[in-house]
This record gives structure tokens, C-alpha cells and sequence, in this order.
């Protein structure tokens, strides 16, 4: 004889943000278990443990089984009904937030897909479990937590075959790709001791063939790149009630002394006259630092 369990926890501190999480449960329903129609203004995602059963949206009919993931959108039309013989057990999450259309969007999910594969089904079920466990604390933590744990179970349904995301667009060939990468960790890491070398080792490139590609897509090597970006900074910085040192310091320079010519050459006056309104800045040149 089949017999039925009903469970949800109320998130008892709900931020406001990019992903917010509402409510997190689960169920095991009974054969036949009806939910529907009826439309929702929240995102909620169940993802079946056992069992299986159907997910009506848009006019379309979906089976779903044990492994598998339904979202149900805001504002959407749906029905759902477990199975005769093998009723479903499923957890769910329900969220909302600024990112969450879009996110769902990048992971292929929408009311014309809303069926989803998690690559490791069981992790879901757990951190699902997890979750709901967080909630129930009901602690000062349980908002940080929650929406992490929300991004774990998201991570989940990225498919290995889609095109890389980056800035909210498809990177249109590998090429593209890892220059963006590069001038992501450059611009990261520019207070830091940088080499071509650890450039190319954390990419997983050679620095050759990185140097070539960085050369084509922005007509400077990583390492002008570089200077660019910290030269700029150190600009800013000079504004703040910092020394010479501090900023070269912050900057990645270990030498205030070499870091003052390298600003000269660069802007075509020293820190101290650039701090003062006393300099007069040149172009900045592009200097073969490579």
C-alpha cells in the first residue's frame, strides 16, 4: 500500500537579490496525486527521487522519472500528475530574484523546456535536502547558505555540451574564449607578481601560442596588457591619500623607484607631478615589454 509524505519549510529570512530562495520541500504522493492547473508567481523546481509521472506546460505532455527535473515558470499554466503504478517522490526549491530568468535561460531552461537531466541526479536530491534542512534552522545564516546552496543545484543542469557564457553572450570560438579568460586574470591579478609564463601555466596554454592569440584579438602582448592595466590603476590610486610606495604596492610593483619611471614613460610625467596637477602627461605609447 502505498502512503504519503508532505514536507515544506518556509525560508524564515528572505533576502532581496539575484537568486532568492522562498520555500524549500518534499513528497511522496500517492497514485493518481493531482496538482493543477493552476499558474504560480515564483520559479519552483522539482526534481523526481523515485518514481515517475507527467508535467503538462504550454499544451505540451511530459514524462518524468526518477532523475530527472521539472521547472515550473511564473506566471505559466501547468499540471502535473504522478503515476498510477509508480507515484513520484520528489524535492523542490522555490526561488525568485533578478538573475533567475536569465540564469534558467543559460541553462536551457524555459516553459518550451522545461524538463531538465542533472548530471549527478543523486547530488541534487541531496543538496535539495540540504537545503531544506538550512531552512529549517532558521538561523541569522540560513539566507547566505540557502541562495548558495540554490547555485549548487543550478550548477547541476549546465549541459558540458553548451558554448562557454561569458558577460551574458555565447563565446563564438575557442580563440575568443581564452582571451577573455587572460585578460579576466590580468586584470585580477595585476597587484600580484605576473610572468607570460604563470599567464600561460594557469591557462593550461602555451605562451607562445597564447602571446599570438592575445596579439591578433587586442594588438598588444599580455604583458603591455598588463602595464596598461596597472598604469591605469596607479592613476586612481594617486588620487587617494596613499604614498608612492603604497600604490606601487598595490599596483605590483616591489620597487616604488622603477615603478615611478615605468609611470613616466607611461603617462609622461611622474606620480608625484600627476598627483600635484604639475606634469605634463604625453600619449601613452606602446611600449615592447613583452
Amino acid at each position: 500500500m502505498n502512503s504519503s509524505t508532505y514536507s515544506v519549510v518556509i525560508h524564515p529570512f528572505p533576502g532581496r537579490g539575484e537568486l532568492v530562495v522562498l520555500f524549500a520541500g518534499h513528497e511522496q504522493t500517492m497514485p493518481n496525486h493531482q496538482v493543477g492547473p493552476q499558474v504560480r508567481d515564483y520559479y519552483l523546481i522539482h526534481h523526481v527521487v523515485s518514481g515517475r509521472g507527467t508535467f503538462q506546460c504550454r499544451g505540451k505532455q511530459y514524462s518524468v522519472e526518477a532523475g530527472q527535473s521539472f521547472v515550473i515558470f511564473p506566471g505559466e499554466l501547468i499540471r502535473y500528475d504522478s503515476d498510477a503504478q509508480e507515484p513520484w517522490k520528489y524535492r523542490w526549491i522555490a526561488f525568485k530574484g533578478t538573475m533567475a530568468s536569465q540564469l534558467l535561460s543559460e541553462l536551457g531552461l524555459s516553459p518550451e523546456h522545461p524538463v531538465a537531466q542533472p548530471g549527478e541526479p543523486r547530488r541534487t536530491s541531496a543538496q535539495l535536502h540540504r537545503l531544506e534542512q538550512t531552512l529549517a534552522r532558521a538561523d541569522a545564516g540560513c539566507d547566505l547558505e540557502s541562495g548558495g546552496l540554490l547555485r549548487l543545484v543550478l550548477s547541476g543542469y549546465v549541459r558540458q555540451e553548451r558554448a562557454p557564457v561569458a558577460a551574458g553572450r555565447a563565446v563564438h570560438n575557442p580563440s575568443d574564449e581564452l582571451v577573455e579568460r587572460a585578460i579576466r586574470w590580468l586584470t585580477l591579478q595585476y597587484a600580484q607578481p605576473v610572468s607570460i609564463q604563470h599567464l600561460a601555466q594557469s591557462l593550461g596554454y602555451h605562451r607562445t601560442h597564447l602571446t599570438k592569440l592575445f596579439k591578433q584579438a587586442t594588438g598588444q602582448s599580455p604583458m603591455q596588457y598588463l602595464l596598461k592595466i596597472r598604469m591605469d590603476r596607479a592613476k586612481v590610486l594617486l588620487l587617494d591619500d596613499l604614498t608612492v610606495e603604497q600604490v606601487a604596492s598595490s599596483v605590483g610593483f616591489a620597487d616604488s623607484l622603477y615603478f615611478s619611471k615605468q609611470f613616466k614613460r607611461w603617462h609622461g610625467c611622474t606620480p608625484s607631478e600627476y598627483r600635484n596637477g604639475t606634469g605634463d602627461p604625453a600619449v601613452d605609447p606602446q611600449m615592447d615589454c613583452s
